[in-house]
C-alpha cells in the first residue's frame, strides 16, 4: 500500500519513565475500573495489552501502596451503542470510580454525558476529536493530544516549503470534521487557501474513492493533508498509487491519525526502559494473541500505559479510606439510566488525576484542561516500506531538525514521491481542459494598453494592445501549456461606483485573472495578488506651454544673475586700472590727457570681450595679469552664449503653471482620467476640491478641455502621459514633481498559484529587446519630442560658477599691482628719506604721485639711444631713481636735477652752475619734475645751512 510513498508525518516524540522498585504489601484495598474497548481492532487489543502490563509494573514497584486498581473489561464491537450499553452495564452493575475507555471520539460522545451524570471519570487515551472538548465536561479527561495541537505543525510544514493552496482530504464523520474548523482557519491567517475539502464516508467503496481521486487530478492544486485513521487511508493510498497520484509532482502530509500507528519512535532517543517495554510488550502480545498478525507498538499504546498509570497513582494519593464507602442495592440487572448511580469518591479521583504529573513512556504526563499537554511532534518521512525521522516542530523553536536544539536548520533531505530530492512546487495547470477566463477592460480611449473590438457577424470579442502583448508572450513562454480567453468588463467611473479597488475586487472575484493597465497599489494589494510590474508608472501634471521669447526685450540679461553682473563690471575696471598702472611710464599708448587715459584704460579692458583689443602691453606683469583676464574672459563669454542660447530656444517651453499648491489655493480645475485611481489620489492625498475635478477619457477629449478653458493643469499616470504627449507635444510638457507608484502589473485572485511563474516570465519578457518591439508597435516613434525628466526653464548663471575664476584674476592682478608699487617706492626711497619732517604726508604722496606720472627714460620702449647710456637695467616699469643718471652722490650742497636736454647743477645758493652745460634760465618754466626735485634740494639746503653770524 506504502510503495512509492512519501509523506510529511506528525508523531509524538516519546520519552523516559522510570519507575522506582518497592516492597509488596498484604493488605490492599480493590478500586474497580471500567475499560471499554474494540476487542475486535488492533488499538482495542494492543491499548488493554498495555493497560494490563502499565498496572502490572506500577504495583511490581510500589508494592507497599494500600489501593489496587482492579479492570473490568467490555468490549464496544466498534459500535457507539455498544459502547454506551458497555459504559451503563459498568456504571449500574460494576460499580465502577472511573472508566478508561472508549477507542473512537464518535463513542466518546454519549460516553461523557454518562460519566458526567454518574461523576465517574472518562479517561480515554485515543478519543482525539477536537469536537469534544465542546462538550465542557469536567469528567472527560483526554490523555491523548487533541487533533487541533497538530495544527500549528501543519501550518508550519506547508508555509515553510511556500505552497500557497492545499485540499483537505478527511473522514466524514466526528474525528474527521472535527478538526477540519481549526485546520482551515490556521492555514487562512498565513494567506494558504484551502481550494477544495474532500469528505470521504467511513464506508465508502473503491469506485467511490477512486472517483473524488479523479475529481482532485483534475484540479491544480497538488498539496493534499489527509485527516482519517488506519483502515479508510489505507484503502484512499492504495488507490492513489494505482491512479498515479504517487508520481513526481505530488505531496501528501498525513496527521497522527494515520501516522500514530506507524513504528516511527527515533532509535537514538529510546532509552533502556522503553525498549526493554517494548521487548516484554512484544512477548506478551505474542502469548496472547499467537494465530494473529501481531503489528508494531505505536503511541496509542504508549498513552494507555501512561493514562493506566497516572490512574493507579491518582487512586493511591487519595488514600484507602476514601474507598471503604456502602454498597448499593441496585439490581445487577438494572439497565436504566434513571438508575445509574452517583459515585461518591469519583469527583475526588478527579481532583486527584488533575493533579498527577510523572514522567512516562510518552514523555511528561500532565493534563491542562483536561487533556495531555505536548509541545513537539516529530516529522517523518515514509519512503517505500520505511518511515524516517527528518525533523521536530516545538511550540518555542518551530522547525526544527533535533528536539534537543533552537537551531532552526533545514529538514533533513527529503525523498518525495516519483523518487525526486526536488521540493514539489504544490500545483500544475489543471488537466480537465478548462479555460481561464482573462477579464481586460473595455475603455473608450488609451487604447493603445487594452483595446476591445467585437465581429458584427459572431459578435465575438478580440482583445489587442501593449498590456495584451505582454501577457500573450508571458504565457507562451510557461513551462506548461495555459488554455484562456478574454472576456471585456466595463470599469464605472470613481466617482460613480465609489471605490475602485472594491471593484477590483469584484472582478477578480468573477475571472481567474484581469489583464490591462492595472496600477499596482497597496490598498489592493490587500485582496488581490498582482505579479511584477511590466512598465514604470508614476503620477505628474500636464500643463500648457507659451511661447514668450518675443515679449521680453531684456532677456540677454537673464543669462547672468545681477551680482554675477556688478562683478564682472568691477573686475573690468580693476583689470584695466591694474595695466594702466603697469603701463603707464613705459608705454606712451597708455599716455598723454587724463581723459584719454581713462578712455584708453577703459576702451582696453571691455574691447577683451570680444579681444579687440589694439594697445602694445609691454610689461611683463601687465602680460601675465592680460593673459589670466583672456582665460577668465574666455570662459564667462562662453558660458553667457551657451546660457542665452538655452533660453532662447528652451524657452518656447515654458508651462503656464508648475506650482501645485497655486492650483490648490486659486482653486483651479484640474482634470483627471475616468475610471483612475488619480481621482482619490487628488481628494485624498493632494486635497484637490472635488468639485474642481474634470474627468476624461482619451487624449483627444483631454486636448478639448485644455483648448476650451476647461481645466488649468491635468494629473495622469506617466504610461498615458507619454501617449497623450507624443500627439501633443509642441502645446503641452510635464512638470514636476512625480509622485511615484509600481507601476502596471496583472492582477490575480490571491493565493493564485500562476503569480509566481507569470511574474518570472514578465521579468524575461521586459528585460529583453522584444519590449522594445512592443513599444514601438504600439506607440510608435516619440523621439521627436522632449523627454519628460527635462527642464523647461533655464537658469540664470550666478556667481558661485565662477568665483574661482575671479578669485585668480584678482589674486594675480593685486599681486602685479603691489608688485609694481613696492618697487618704485622702494627705487625712490632717499628722496622719501631726505624730506623735512615739516612737510605733510599729503604733499608727500602729491609729490610721489606727480614724480610717478612722468616717463621712465631707462624703459627701453622709451629711451634714444643718444640720449641716454644704457646701463643695462631691467625694466619693470615701474623703477625711477632722483639719481640714476649720475655717479655723483647727493651732498647737502648740491643735487643733480636732470632735465629734457641737459643737465643742471645748483650751487649752495641757489643759483646754477655753468661748468656744466647750459645755465638754466631763470625766465625758462621749470617743468614738473625738475620742480619737484627743485624743491627738495631746497628743503636739503635749509636744513644742512650753518646759521648767520651776524
Amino acid at each position: 500500500m506504502r510503495r512509492n510513498l512519501t509523506h510529511l508525518l506528525f508523531f509524538l516524540f516519546p520519552t523516559i519513565f522510570f519507575i522506582e522498585k518497592g516492597m509488596a504489601q498484604n493488605t490492599t484495598i480493590p478500586v474497580k475500573v471500567g475499560v471499554v474497548l474494540d476487542l475486535d481492532t488492533w488499538v482495542g487489543r494492543m491499548g488493554l495489552s498495555c493497560i494490563s502490563m502499565a498496572l502490572s509494573d506500577f504495583y511490581a514497584s510500589h508494592g507497599h501502596y494500600k489501593t489496587r486498581v482492579v479492570t473490568k473489561i467490555r468490549d464496544s464491537k466498534r459500535d457507539v451503542v455498544g459502547a454506551a450499553a458497555a459504559a451503563v452495564d459498568l456504571l449500574q452493575n460494576e460499580e465502577v470510580e472511573a472508566i478508561i475507555g472508549p477507542g473512537s471520539s464518535m463513542q466518546a460522545n454519549f460516553m461523557i454525558g454518562l460519566g458526567s451524570k454518574a461523576r465517574v471519570p472518562i479517561i480515554s487515551f485515543s478519543a482525539t476529536s477536537p469536537s469534544l472538548s465542546s462538550l465542557q465536561s469536567q469528567y472527560f479527561i483526554r490523555a491523548t493530544l487533541n487533533d487541533s495541537a497538530q495544527v500549528p505543525a501543519i501550518r508550519a510544514i506547508v508555509q515553510a516549503f511556500g505552497w500557497g493552496e492545499v485540499v483537505l482530504i478527511y473522514v466524514d464523520n466526528e474525528y474527521g470534521n472535527g478538526v477540519v474548523p481549526s485546520l482551515t482557519s490556521a492555514l487562512q491567517e498565513v494567506d494558504i487557501h484551502v481550494t477544495y475539502r474532500g469528505a470521504i464516508h467511513p464506508s465508502a467503496t473503491d469506485d467511490q474513492i477512486v472517483k473524488e481521486l479523479y475529481k482532485l487530478m483534475t484540479m491544480s492544486t497538488r498539496v493534499f493533508i489527509v485527516h482519517m485513521l488506519t483502515p479508510l487511508g489505507s484503502q484512499i493510498f492504495t488507490k492513489a498509487n494505482e491512479a498515479g497520484m504517487m508520481e513526481e509532482g505530488y505531496v501528501w502530509i498525513l496527521t497522527d491519525g494515520i501516522t500514530d500507528f506507524l513504528s516511527t519512535l527515533d532509535a537514538s532517543a529510546i532509552d533502556s526502559e522503553l525498549e526493554s517495554f517494548k521487548i516484554r510488550w512484544k512477548k506478551k502480545i505474542q502469548e496472547e494473541y499467537p494465530t494473529n498478525e501481531i503489528s508494531e507498538l505505536n503511541i496509542f499504546g504508549l498513552w494507555a500505559y501512561d493514562a493506566a498509570s497516572a490512574l493507579a497513582m491518582a487512586v493511591e494519593k487519595l488514600g484507602a479510606g476514601n474507598f471503604s464507602f456502602q454498597k448499593t442495592t441496585i439490581s445487577r440487572d438494572s439497565t436504566g439510566l434513571e438508575s445509574i448511580r452517583v459515585s461518591p469518591v469519583g469527583p475526588n479521583i478527579l481532583h486527584s488525576l488533575l493533579g498527577t504529573q510523572f514522567r512516562g513512556l510518552t514523555g511528561d504526563f500532565q493534563i491542562i484542561d483536561g487533556q495531555l499537554h505536548t509541545s513537539a511532534f516529530q516529522i517523518v518521512n515514509v519512503i517505500d516500506e520505511g518511515e524516517r525521522g527528518v525533523g521536530f516542530w516545538t511550540t518555542e523553536n518551530g522547525i526544527v531538525r533535533r528536539s534537543n536544539t533552537t537551531s532552526k536548520a533545514n529538514l533533513r533531505a527529503i525523498m518525495w514521491p516519483g523518487e525526486s530530492t526536488s521540493v514539489p512546487k504544490g500545483w500544475v495547470f489543471p488537466t480537465n481542459g478548462k479555460k481561464l477566463k482573462i477579464g481586460v477592460p473595455e475603455k473608450k480611449g488609451f487604447s493603445e494598453f487594452v483595446k476591445v473590438t467585437r465581429d458584427p457577424i459572431t459578435n465575438k470579442t478580440k482583445a489587442t494592445g501593449y498590456s495584451i502583448a505582454i501577457f500573450d508572450a508571458v504565457m507562451a513562454t510557461l513551462p506548461y501549456a495555459v488554455l484562456y480567453e478574454y472576456v471585456p468588463f466595463k470599469i464605472p467611473d470613481r466617482k460613480a461606483a465609489g471605490n475602485k479597488d472594491e471593484s477590483t475586487q469584484g472582478y477578480v472575484q468573477k475571472y481567474d485573472a484581469l489583464v490591462g493597465d492595472f496600477t499596482i497599489l497597496a490598498s489592493r494589494s490587500l485582496y488581490v495578488d498582482f505579479t511584477l510590474p511590466y512598465t514604470d508608472s508614476g503620477v505628474s501634471m500636464i500643463v500648457p506651454i507659451i511661447d514668450n521669447r518675443s515679449k521680453n526685450a531684456w532677456v540677454f540679461l537673464k543669462p547672468l544673475t545681477w551680482d554675477l553682473w556688478v562683478i564682472s563690471a568691477c573686475f573690468f575696471v580693476f583689470t584695466g586700472f591694474v595695466i594702466w598702472t603697469l603701463e603707464h611710464r613705459i608705454n606712451e599708448d597708455f599716455r598723454g590727457p587724463r581723459s584719454h587715459q581713462v578712455g584708453t584704460t577703459l576702451w582696453f579692458s571691455f574691447s577683451t570681450l570680444v579681444f579687440a583689443q589694439k594697445e602694445r602691453i609691454v610689461s611683463n606683469l601687465a602680460r601675465i595679469v592680460v593673459i589670466i583676464w583672456l582665460f577668465v574672459v574666455l570662459i564667462l563669454t562662453q558660458s553667457y552664449t551657451a546660457s542665452l542660447t538655452s533660453m532662447l530656444t528652451v524657452q518656447q517651453l515654458n508651462p503656464t503653471i508648475t506650482d501645485i499648491n497655486e492650483l490648490i489655493k486659486k482653486g483651479e480645475r484640474v482634470g483627471y482620467q475616468y475610471g483612475s485611481f488619480v481621482y482619490e489620489f487628488l481628494i485624498k492625498s493632494m486635497k484637490f476640491d472635488e468639485s474642481k475635478l474634470v474627468k476624461y477619457e482619451s487624449p483627444e477629449e483631454l486636448d478639448e478641455l485644455f483648448s476650451k478653458g476647461g481645466i488649468t493643469a491635468a494629473f495622469d499616470e506617466i504610461p498615458y502621459m507619454k501617449i497623450f504627449l507624443a500627439k501633443y507635444c509642441s502645446k503641452y510638457t510635464a512638470v514636476g514633481p512625480t509622485y511615484k507608484f509600481d507601476g502596471f502589473g496583472f492582477v490575480f485572485p490571491k493565493g493564485s498559484p500562476l503569480v509566481a511563474d507569470v511574474s518570472k516570465k514578465v521579468l524575461s519578457v521586459t528585460e529583453g529587446a522584444k519590449l522594445l518591439e512592443f513599444e514601438k508597435a504600439w506607440f510608435g516613434q516619440t523621439t521627436s519630442c522632449p523627454e519628460l525628466t527635462s527642464s523647461v526653464s533655464s537658469n540664470s548663471i550666478g556667481l558661485n560658477s565662477f568665483w574661482g575664476l575671479f578669485l585668480i584674476a584678482g589674486v594675480a592682478s593685486f599681486v602685479a599691482l603691489v608688485s609694481c608699487i613696492t618697487t618704485f617706492l622702494y627705487e625712490n626711497r632717499d628722496a622719501l628719506i631726505n624730506l623735512n619732517p615739516p612737510s605733510s604726508i599729503w604733499r608727500k604722496i602729491k609729490a610721489m604721485a606727480t614724480r610717478f606720472d612722468d616717463k621712465d627714460l631707462r624703459s627701453h620702449t622709451l629711451r634714444k639711444s643718444d640720449q641716454l647710456p644704457d646701463k643695462g637695467h631691467q625694466i619693470h616699469g615701474c623703477s625711477y631713481s632722483l639719481a640714476s643718471y649720475t655717479n655723483f652722490p647727493p651732498s647737502p650742497s648740491s643735487l643733480l636735477i636732470p632735465t629734457h636736454s641737459n643737465f643742471a647743477f645748483f650751487g649752495e645758493q641757489g643759483t646754477p652752475s655753468s661748468g656744466h652745460g647750459d645755465p638754466v634760465s631763470p625766465n625758462r618754466p621749470m617743468s614738473p619734475h625738475i620742480l619737484f626735485e627743485y624743491e627738495l634740494a631746497n628743503i636739503n639746503h635749509e636744513q644742512t645751512r650753518p646759521p648767520v653770524i651776524e
